[in-house]
């Protein structure tokens, strides 16, 4: 597609998070929303909340899903039959992933590409809307969330939809619980790539990336650590 930049942006941040995305952990992935009555309601609510923040975005009609993942939110974008999707993600064995994954008809709606969040290979506005579920918070320090706010800012001609773990719930105040249990203890966590974000400060972050806050859904009120926001770039 024209809006496909061929440009390359070599100086994008890799985290320690994503080189674990092979074709084996994008299978296992895939399978994990698809297994158990759990993950299932899980992934019932995530699109049930996708949907309702489309809607306070005024139903987007062309869409950067990003990270796209293995494409599991592919056909509820694709129920409006006029939206136009573009799907990246860093992983090119998950964009291989939810190729072979999703139904063919959801398939040829999308055009997936490889690129970074930190440097996406997109015009300046480009799209309507940069949809990001579930990858924030796998994102420790400010610095780098506003260096993916501002790309999301340069590509987005209007909203964002993202997702992060915020605190202010039950699901917070248990991880805090065991973090200080560890700390007294002389543990630490091993490998520990997901990370909680007081509400006020990624509400600060979104306004010095140009952002203003329409609304957020929270997964389960007062209870889970997901929060998904509905941004606005500002005038």
């Amino acid at each position: 597609m024209s809006n496909i930049s061929n440009i390359s942006k070599p100086h994008a941040v890799e985290l320690d998070f994503s080189r674990k995305y092979d074709l084996a952990h994008a299978r296992q992935y895939l399978h994990k929303h698809r297994h158990g009555l759990a993950r299932r309601l899980s992934h019932w609510r995530d699109a049930q909340i996708a949907r309702r923040a489309l809607e306070l975005a005024d139903e987007p009609g062309l869409i950067l899903d990003l990270p796209c993942g293995a494409g599991r939110f592919w056909p509820m974008l694709c129920e409006r039959p006029e939206r136009v999707i573009l799907a990246a993600d860093r992983s090119a064995d998950m964009i291989a992933t939810a190729r072979a994954a999703q139904p063919p008809e959801v398939v040829a709606r999308v055009n997936a590409f490889q690129t970074s969040a930190f440097a996406i290979d997109l015009g300046d506005d480009a799209v309507d809307c940069v949809f990001c579920i579930r990858l924030l918070h796998h994102v420790e320090s400010s610095e780098h969330r506003l260096m993916i706010l501002r790309e999301f800012h340069r590509v987005s001609r209007d909203t964002v939809i993202l997702s992060l773990w915020v605190d202010g719930n039950y699901k917070a105040w248990q991880r805090r619980r065991l973090e200080r249990r560890r700390a007294a203890e002389g543990r630490t966590a091993r490998n520990q790539n997901r990370f909680v974000v007081a509400r006020a400060l990624a509400e600060a972050e979104f306004g010095q990336a140009g952002f203003r806050v329409l609304g957020h859904l929270d997964f389960l009120p007062g209870y889970a650590l997901w929060c998904t926001y509905i941004l606005r770039k500002a005038a």
